[in-house]
């Protein structure tokens, strides 16, 4: 019986391989014939059965898994996701092949993750330009994972969100590149399509002159890009203040003062943000009644409150020596030296902003 029993499993086993070659085959002639999203679906439900197959076969399988992913990617089918999961398949016939000493798609599987990485860029510059803020941020942020060593298209997906108001992610990723020093100098790689006739970005010269080879696009040119150190920090900053977090809008423009001393929107926001801080106050004020005890924490608060407010004057001044004629600088400053009774002080910059 236990002979039998070791019989019976051979055959079932060689029957499962039978049956997951043909379902690959069959899976190969969809791609084939462009049916990728029926493909996908035969290559997910058998993927469990080649996890004991050998090397060799685990490197067919995922190589033609990353081709499918990659047709619907290029077929703007969950771009994003599908580019990210066929970079991953195609890691995986990398690491095979490596293993199994046999190297069958190993360059192509490369040729391949390069020419995808270009593909999400653009496409990351497509959406950004036709205003498709999230799309171009989700493009950007899978190509960084799939090369970290590429900062600049975290920066990117960082603008992206934060153009979308998608300020969490905005700020997680400004975070980063703040932690990791960011600068971003470098250079663009341009040229133009012969087709749209427009400026397209290639990650390095190569990727450029290949396609220049290919006839796609003419008129090559480079752009030195400055360092976006403050850039990074002046958006994290906007980016906290736009979630009402105030603690730490506060401390990123005092940041953004270290970087430049002469940034007069460092100013002007931190003003409003001790003008801000004294809503709380101004609310306690208003729930108060007439008994004793209110009116004496209604004088406790109002002077508070007044404390709080003038300590955006000085803001607002220096944000005035550097820009004078700010007509919205002025106005706030009035305004509060209006609430302080502080006559001389409106007196004279009425007469200055006339």
């Amino acid at each position: 019986m236990k002979l039998k029993f070791i019989m019976l499993s051979i055959v079932l086993i060689n029957a499962g391989v039978y049956s997951q070659k043909s379902q690959i085959k069959d899976a190969q002639s969809l791609y084939d014939k462009g049916k990728s999203d029926e493909a996908i679906v035969i290559l997910k439900k058998n993927e469990y059965l080649i996890l004991n197959a050998p090397d060799e076969e685990k490197s067919d399988f995922y190589f033609l898994k990353g081709n499918v992913l990659k047709d619907l990617a290029v077929k703007n089918i969950d771009a994003a996701n599908n580019f990210s999961a066929a970079s991953q398949s195609y890691q995986d016939v990398i690491l095979y092949e490596n293993e199994a000493g046999k190297y069958k798609f190993s360059v192509k599987a490369n040729l391949a993750l390069k020419d995808m990485k270009a593909k999400l860029v653009n496409g990351a510059t497509a959406d950004f330009k036709a205003g498709n803020f999230k799309e171009s941020g989700e493009k950007s942020y899978k190509v960084y994972l799939f090369d970290k060593k590429d900062t600049l298209n975290l920066f990117n997906a960082a603008a992206a969100y934060l153009n979308a108001k998608e300020f969490g992610f905005a700020i997680q990723y400004y975070e980063q590149l703040k932690k990791m020093n960011f600068s971003g100098n470098g250079i663009i790689y341009y040229a133009t399509n012969k087709k749209t006739k427009e400026e397209d970005g290639f990650i390095s010269p190569k990727a450029r002159e290949s396609y220049i080879k290919e006839g796609l696009y003419e008129k090559p040119r480079n752009v030195a890009i400055p360092s976006r150190k403050f850039e990074v920090n002046k958006n994290l900053a906007y980016a906290y203040l736009e979630r009402k977090d105030l603690a730490k809008a506060e401390a990123a423009y005092n940041y953004l003062l270290e970087l430049n001393p002469n940034f007069i929107d460092s100013y002007i926001n931190l003003a409003y943000i001790k003008l801000q801080s004294k809503k709380e106050i101004v609310d306690k004020i208003d729930a108060l009644g007439n008994s004793k005890k209110e009116m004496l924490e209604y004088d406790k608060l109002t002077a508070k409150k007044d404390e709080i407010t003038k300590s955006a004057i000085p803001y607002l001044t220096k944000a005035l020596a550097i820009e004078p004629k700010n007509p919205e600088v002025t106005k706030t400053l009035l305004g509060i030296y209006r609430s302080l009774d502080m006559t001389k002080e409106y007196n004279s910059l009425k007469a200055i902003s006339n």
